[in-house]
């Protein structure tokens, strides 16, 4: 696996200790493997994941797993996960097609999409894949190669999608030819059978039968409004009160309760919790760098975790965890209603990422905090490795964070911005910034003739061969002779012209 790749991404999450027995759902998911794919589709909040762990624990298949983020929408990057996740079970897997993505200019999507199969088809291993939070990708190229994938895929692989929200694929289709395995919101609400087991065994309470009842039917069997609800309940004692008090739709419950059970914690965990909630991944030295209290984080994660204060452990060791989304999204709406220096946290986030050279983290947290200058300055030290990768669609995405008028300060961005904007399609924008590198790098030669070679690419999109050909022989009259490759290149472009 490549070095760039976070491990913690393909780890599966351990199977919790006090998790609900549902047997039904489970047999439905081991049914599924006869087909090829099972959805596990729901909002946010019906254990999704939970259940989907504890299959896994009793399936005798071996498994993959990938939890996904928001930038693996980079179909370069999300495929390069993709390939890694394979090869946690398949080692060697894919390494010419990863090779393949890795180029500047990658291959089509399909085409490695074809690659890849081939070579799973040749292997007689029976694996499941699952794939976490697919609702977090948005590019419409990774939907379509996925849809391409799933419908050539061999019959040994078994793909599981966990998801928010439905995705782009011919489910219509796949449903009626038996290939699909479904389990949504109606499916994963809690019995009150299974509200029971939750609420005394999993969270320690001791209710009677008609509360339990009760707050199974306020909450129409929603995990996580079971789970804050026992958090509130905690050390109160007019349940009744309580429960009785309590109507509405999940929103209000959510609202509600996340006041209840925040209020609860002491000083210290409502403030280590609202410091820590800018964080995507927590591990304790991290954690320590954002509150600025050296050796205190392990002992709160655990603290956390014991008391099922909704913080999922994402390795087996226990180093990583993440808060559950529910739970982050509320913490961050408290951060921003509380007004209280975010700007700050991520700050100390991303110095602590910079630090352990993790500089996909550390810009994150730069653009967060509007270190401007410090992102800038650490996209522009490894924009050519995500160009050389094919990771322009992160480097996109940086750079439409960074304000304008600090892109156009640094010259080699401007540079770099424009070739991934090229190869995007869109000259228009590419030609602004390339005008402005030209202009810095006029008086550095080598610097220059890649101004060159971009406009070169920029006048071939626009099919202006004149200025294609006047443009290149002006770039190898600068180009080093031993540059060999941008010189073949420029030798190539005059042949076609």
């Amino acid at each position: 696996m490549s070095g760039d790749l976070l491990r913690t991404k393909l780890a599966a999450p351990p199977p919790r200790a006090k998790v609900v027995a549902r047997p039904h759902l489970v047999a439905r998911l081991q049914r599924g493997l006869a087909g090829r794919l099972s959805l596990v589709s729901a909002p946010a909040g019906f254990g999704k994941t939970s259940l989907v762990s504890a299959w896994l624990a009793e399936c005798d298949r071996p498994v993959a797993w990938l939890s996904l983020d928001e930038e693996d929408s980079d179909p370069v990057r999300f495929f390069r996960y993709f390939i890694a996740g394979l090869q946690s079970i398949h080692p060697g897997l894919g390494e010419a097609v990863a090779a393949a993505l890795a180029l500047p200019q990658p291959p089509p999507l399909k085409t490695a999409v074809a690659g890849l199969l081939n070579e799973l088809d040749a292997r007689a291993t029976e694996l499941v894949f699952v794939l976490d939070d697919f609702h977090l990708l948005h590019a419409n190229a990774i939907h379509e190669a996925l849809t391409y994938f799933l419908e050539r895929q061999p019959p040994q692989l078994h793909m599981v999608i966990v998801t928010r929200e439905d995705p782009f694929f011919p489910l219509p289709r796949w449903r009626a030819r038996g290939e699909l395995t479904e389990l949504r919101a109606r499916d994963l609400r809690f019995t009150t059978a299974e509200a029971a087991a939750f609420l005394t065994a999993g969270m320690g309470l001791n209710l009677t039968a008609a509360q339990i009842a009760k707050l199974r039917d306020k909450t129409e069997g929603w995990v996580s409004g079971l789970q804050l609800a026992a958090l509130s309940l905690r050390g109160r004692e007019d349940i009744d009160d309580f429960v009785d008090s309590f109507a509405g739709s999940n929103r209000f419950i959510l609202d509600y309760l996340i006041e209840e059970v925040f209020l609860q914690q002491t000083e210290e965990v409502r403030r280590f919790l609202m410091q820590t909630a800018v964080l995507e991944q927590l591990t304790a030295p991290l954690c320590d760098a954002v509150i600025q209290q050296a050796g205190s984080s392990q002992t709160m994660l655990e603290r956390l975790e014991q008391a099922n204060l909704f913080i999922v452990p994402l390795d087996e060791s226990r180093q990583w965890f993440r808060y559950h989304h529910l739970f982050a999204d509320l913490l961050r709406q408290r951060l921003r209603t509380e007004k209280l220096d975010t700007a700050l946290f991520h700050q100390r986030a991303a110095d602590w990422y910079n630090e352990q050279g993790l500089f996909h983290g550390a810009i994150n947290h730069f653009l967060a905090a509007a270190a401007w200058d410090q992102a800038a300055t650490l996209i522009e030290a490894h924009s050519g490795e995500l160009q050389k990768s094919g990771q322009n669609g992160t480097l996109l995405r940086w750079m439409k964070a960074l304000p304008r008028e600090v892109t156009e300060r640094y010259p080699a961005l401007c540079l770099d911005y424009a070739w991934a904007l090229a190869l995007q399609g869109q000259p228009a924008e590419a030609e602004r910034l390339l005008t402005l590198a030209e202009a810095a790098f006029r008086d550095v030669p080598a610097r220059y003739g890649l101004v060159l070679s971009a406009q070169i690419h920029v006048a071939r999109i626009r099919h202006d061969l004149p200025r294609t050909i006047e443009l290149s022989q002006r770039a190898l009259e600068l180009i080093p002779a031993e540059a060999a490759e941008p010189r073949s290149a420029l030798t190539l472009n005059l042949g076609i012209a």
